[in-house]
């Protein structure tokens, strides 16, 4: 008979180590943290009646709650704790455009060294289940840093004319983005 992989309480037993369960819980917070410093850099460019770039900075919000609750439904189901860190507040004045969209290509940036280190301690531990969810996050950094080093080239040659960014965010498609709806 076949030997239950389940505790008593119904979670799968522990498929992680204790190293990798907590390295796995800062990274929520860490994608927490990026998910409210894009919605700090969406109302931004919101309150300059920037659309196209508030919307942008809206979605990649969003995208980065997922990938927290990414994080979240993985420790659930290997059968850890999901314990939240807390989150510093983001940085919430620009003196420019060109610094809000900076500091996004650096944080996604860190945020790419931040998945190689759980990998790396994926690796460690010979976890092959968490190396392949990983791997996910591996792919998709490629895109977030080509994508945010697009816009910030964009930014820059517009210089103080972004509307010619918001025209271009409206027209083309960037990184993995959809360009908007016509209309």
């Amino acid at each position: 008979m076949a030997r239950s992989t389940r505790t008593r309480a119904g979670n799968p037993a522990l498929l992680a180590s204790s190293k990798l369960i907590t390295a796995l819980n800062r990274q929520v917070g860490n994608e927490m943290g990026a998910s409210l410093q894009y919605v700090a850099i969406a109302a931004h460019f919101d309150s300059a009646n920037l659309p196209q770039l508030a919307g942008f900075f809206y979605r990649q919000a969003d995208e980065e709650r997922e990938h927290a609750m990414k994080f979240v439904k993985f420790v659930v189901d290997i059968g850890g704790r999901v314990e939240i860190p807390a989150v510093a507040a983001p940085k919430s004045g620009f003196a420019s455009a060109a610094e809000a969209v900076r500091l996004s290509l650096e944080w996604e940036r860190t945020v790419t060294e931040q998945i190689y280190g759980l990998v790396e301690i994926a690796r460690e531990d010979k976890n092959y289940i968490a190396l392949r969810f990983l791997d996910w996050f591996v792919d998709e950094q490629l895109e977030e840093i080509t994508t945010m080093d697009q816009l910030l080239s964009l930014v820059e040659r517009a210089g103080d004319n972004l509307l010619w960014v918001e025209d271009h965010l409206a027209r083309h498609a960037i990184g993995g983005a959809e360009a908007a709806p016509a209309g």
